[in-house]
């Protein structure tokens, strides 16, 4: 029996177990997903401007709301079933960072609030950051050292 054969033959028979996915339903909700979470974020943003904020401002507190609205969905088990149906739509926003450290936090809490929400949480968004963190503070470094008028302001 020749082994391309064999391999050709459990192709076929994984092809024909697997469920179909339907890439176009997919591709469909992540767009109107992940567009109604930038419109929500852009609404937000119109609110604050209305109230006298900077535009600086104003998207930073519309990060801040994504962020904190997307933590507490994920702490009623809402944000997953948005996501299930979202996909990508759901995840590639601010949104999906937020519940990539509430979801660890979540899982472990039966271990307590030190070990288990504390020691878990940055699994997966720790590594990005640790990085945030410390670039923001290299970055800063090199703009005090070299902007004269942030050293004579210190």
């Amino acid at each position: 029996m020749n082994p391309l054969e064999t391999k050709k033959d459990y192709q076929k028979y994984v092809d024909k177990k697997l469920p179909k996915s339907p890439i176009l339903k997919n591709c469909f909700n992540a767009f109107w997903t992940g567009g109604l979470i930038c419109t929500l974020g852009q609404l937000i943003t119109m609110f604050f401007k209305t109230r006298g904020f900077d535009t600086a401002s104003c998207g930073t507190i519309a990060s801040m709301v994504l962020i904190g609205l997307s933590a507490f969905l994920t702490g009623l088990n809402l944000f997953n079933r948005i996501g299930k149906l979202a996909g990508a739509g759901s995840f590639v926003p601010i949104t999906g960072f937020a519940n990539s450290i509430v979801s660890p936090a979540m899982e472990y809490k039966s271990e307590g609030y030190v070990l288990g929400v504390g020691a878990k949480m940055f699994t997966v968004a720790g590594p990005v950051l640790v990085y945030g963190i410390s670039s923001a503070i290299i970055v800063g470094l090199i703009y005090l050292m070299f902007n004269t008028q942030a050293v004579t302001l210190v």
